[in-house]
């Protein structure tokens, strides 16, 4: 009886050695399996991280019983991230995996995975277990490809930390120009001014303009200008003389009344500027349109079908209806002087302005307000002159736009959301959306700000520039050029290095400002490497770190500089 349970046993034994040993030996000659990562060092696009691998067996080693499940793993420090499981079957197994040729074969297999920070570096493992016949073995895991390059990933982190939003503009003026003006009316064929013209209404307002103009600190005188006119009715040369007589008598009148007021202005040389018509036809063509005369359209086409002022005239004579017509209501009114006086309104000094809105802002206009906003670089003063404008003026879409634009700068996007959010209410227009495209932008929504951006009647620089940064982070590269078009920005040129056109984007960086963060620097030193351009690499991040000594950090665990790690300038950067 023990006989038989020993013969038993070493069957027992001798099925599960036979099972084992085409695992054993597969597990034996793994390293004859060849495999083929794409790309070679994993990246990162559009948030995800792709993978292709290619496996080559060779013949006689896939054992025609057995299951194999392969899965790729990213391992970075602090965690793993597996991809997708492959399943790969001998040619006698009965199930629904790919199956595997004991003469030979081949196999492709891709997936992706979500990009995460950590990964940045990290090395792609293929671990694989094999059974068969119930019994499993573990191969020894193999390193496939490092990884990840996360360069587009720079856009998001430093392309939207300067978002082109649009601060509507004051329409402040310092210097204003205003005026008044009168006409003096003469009777036909005269030149002499009736004492009934000097007491008419426009005649006495530009009296009071004057000596306000004269007490008023923010009012300064221009010039003053007097022109004559004689009506077309009438030989041209007689007409001359008394458009000149009128002129003579007008300019006269002027004086007096500027003398009267005691105002010396009158006396410097080209204040007054003269100006005599001889035949207003101008100003009777107008006349003329405003009038409701049966037959004006008849008589505008004379006006514009003979251009000699005898013919014009003889024409007109000729339709007598409408002639009696034209003596009555029309040519009257040509006969006259115009009086104009301009003045500039002086507005509040720089200074005065900052004074006033930081004392009493009641005082202050709108365009002074939204104007005061200018005068400093404070953000926080910025954004108080805003808010106080946007107090004062509830109303105001610049002033709500414009809290949204500075807030943003600040980095309170609650508060610039808050703002828009009112600035719509008043008018949704494109301003508006542009800004709402950034706040969501910024915020990590890209699928909404692309709807704002879109959205918009007509694009602008800022919002293809949002548009440019949307097309990055969706790895939508050629797209992103054609919104950059030839602005140079960091995300233009980030878009021509993941296209691969390194040349344009190395050109554009250089005839770029570069800022304070030091990612155009950065992106400077990865075309270097890229490039094989070791100085080129080495000047960018000696110039990014100075900027910002957090590269120096970043740079050691970006395999965009793997070939570096052990050159001793590039360790002495950033050790």
């Amino acid at each position: 009886m023990k006989k038989i349970r020993s013969y038993f046993i070493l069957f027992i034994a001798a099925a599960l050695m036979t099972g084992c040993s085409g695992l054993n030996k597969m597990k034996q000659n793994y390293d004859q399996v060849k495999y083929e990562v794409v790309p070679q060092v994993l990246e990162t696009h559009a948030g995800t991280v792709d993978l292709t691998i290619k496996g080559t067996f060779p013949e006689k080693y896939f054992d025609k019983n057995v299951v194999l499940e392969a899965t790729p793993v990213l391992v970075y420090s602090g965690g793993e991230t597996q991809f997708e499981k492959v399943t790969l079957q001998g040619e006698n197994v009965q199930a629904n995996n790919e199956v595997i040729s004991n003469s030979g074969d081949n196999f492709s297999y891709t997936s992706s995975i979500p990009y995460d920070a950590a990964m940045l570096k990290s090395e792609l493992m293929l671990r694989v277990t094999g059974t068969k016949k119930g019994t499993s073995v573990e191969f020894d895991p193999v390193k496939l490809a490092d990884g990840v390059i996360a360069t587009s990933t720079l856009a998001e982190a430093y392309g939207t930390s300067d978002p082109m939003t649009i601060i509507m503009p004051d329409n402040f003026k310092r210097i204003i120009p205003e005026g008044k003006m009168a006409d003096i009316h003469y009777l036909i064929n005269m030149a002499n001014i009736r004492n009934t013209e000097l007491k008419d209404e426009d005649i006495a307002a530009l009296k009071e303009y004057l000596e306000l103009v004269k007490t008023e600190e923010d009012l300064e005188f221009i010039d003053m200008l007097v022109s004559a006119y004689a009506s077309p009715d009438g030989p041209l040369d007689f007409n001359d003389q008394l458009a000149s007589k009128r002129l003579e008598s007008a300019s006269k009148y002027i004086k007096r009344e500027f003398e009267k007021a005691e105002i010396e202005d009158i006396d410097k040389e080209g204040f007054v500027k003269n100006k005599s018509t001889a035949e207003d036809w101008e100003g009777f063509k107008a006349e003329v349109e405003k009038s409701d005369i049966e037959d004006k359209d008849l008589i505008i086409r004379v006006l514009s079908m003979y251009s000699d002022p005898a013919v014009r005239e003889q024409e007109i004579k000729n339709m007598s209806s409408a002639f009696e017509v034209l003596k009555d209501q029309i040519l009257p009114k040509l006969r006259r002087s115009k009086l104009i006086v301009n003045v500039n309104k002086i507005g509040r000094s720089d200074e005065e302005i900052l004074e006033q809105i930081n004392s009493d802002p009641t005082v202050l206009g709108l365009e002074e307000l939204l104007y005061a906003a200018s005068l400093t670089d404070d953000l926080e003063e910025q954004l108080k002159y805003y808010e106080i404008a946007a107090k004062q003026n509830p109303k105001c879409l610049r002033a709500y736009n414009n809290i949204a634009g500075v807030s943003m700068e600040l980095g309170d996007l609650d508060a610039a959301k808050a703002a828009l959010e009112k600035a719509k209410a008043i008018k949704n227009d494109d301003v508006v959306k542009n800004n709402l495209g950034f706040v969501a932008l910024m915020e990590g929504n890209i699928n909404e700000a692309e709807e704002y951006f879109t959205s918009m009647t007509s694009s602008t620089v800022e919002s293809k520039f949002g548009l440019g940064t949307i097309a990055i982070m969706k790895g939508e590269y050629d797209r992103a050029v054609n919104y950059f078009d030839n602005e140079p920005s960091f995300n233009n040129a980030l878009a021509h290095v993941l296209k691969g056109d390194l040349s344009k984007a190395k050109n554009m960086l250089d005839n770029m400002e570069m800022c304070e963060n030091g990612a155009p620097s950065y992106l400077k030193a990865i075309i270097g490497a890229r490039m094989d351009n070791r100085d080129y690499m080495l000047n960018g991040l000696r110039e990014a770190i100075s900027y910002n000594n957090e590269w120096a950090q970043y740079v050691l665990k970006d395999v965009e500089f793997a070939k570096f790690f052990n050159d001793t300038d590039f360790l002495s950067l950033v050790q």
